[in-house]
């Protein structure tokens, strides 16, 4: 992936998700994967477990039970680490110019969403080995509420991908009518709400000028 602003996941689920989830007048101009640095843990893990299983598998080859055991082993190691690269690669961070989607899953497909016009405030955070390696960690206020989406970590290239991100939130384009659609990209006109609570309105009609005088 070349960087945060791709705008077509190399994941075929991940695009029939956007497909199913998005409507068609909807621009998606940030999708990134998560970073490669989330793979460090898994890997760490899975290779100790299938050295051992290689040796045991190795160790002697006219026992049947240690071949037995060591292959087992090795294979698990393969079906983890597998599994955590699958995830690793299906997964998204999808924003929309009306909403933040997150894709996960391999197995069992999950794709979590949340309406712009309903997050407050985000940040983001860069710890030592973030800096280094960079990758971030982004966290949504949305009306008080704790949402799935609230935490994110290892996302790529963070400090480009927040202004990214932050330019879609709180940007002018969110001043259109865009930003006045509901959850489902309807446009609200704001005629059910209280009259402190409406949306501004623009009167573009002439002011009228001073009564004309009698000749």
């Amino acid at each position: 992936m070349s960087g945060p602003s791709s705008t077509q996941p190399r994941s075929a689920r991940a695009r029939n998700d956007i497909k199913k989830s998005l409507l068609d007048n909807e621009k998606v101009p940030v999708i990134p994967r998560r970073h490669w640095a989330v793979l460090i843990e898994p890997t760490v893990k899975a290779v100790p477990v299938f050295l051992a299983g290689g040796w045991l598998f190795l160790l002697d080859s006219g026992n049947h039970v240690t071949s037995f055991v060591g292959l087992a082993v090795v294979l698990a190691a393969l079906v983890y680490y597998g599994l955590r690269v699958a995830e690793w690669w299906m997964r998204h961070f999808i924003v929309s110019t009306r909403r933040v989607l997150l894709t996960s899953g391999v197995i069992v497909r999950t794709v979590t969403l949340l309406p712009l016009r309903r997050i407050t405030d985000l940040t983001w955070q860069e710890t030592l080995f973030g800096q280094v390696l960079g990758y971030g960690t982004f966290r949504f206020e949305s009306a008080g509420q704790d949402q799935a989406l609230r935490h994110l970590t290892y996302l790529p290239d963070a400090g480009n991908l927040y202004r990214e991100v932050s330019a879609l939130l709180f940007g002018k384009d969110l001043a259109g009518p865009a930003s006045l659609g509901d959850d489902d990209g309807d446009i609200e006109t704001g005629d059910d709400l209280p009259p402190d609570e409406r949306p501004p309105t623009h009167d573009t009609r002439p002011i009228p000028g001073p009564a004309p005088t009698q000749g």
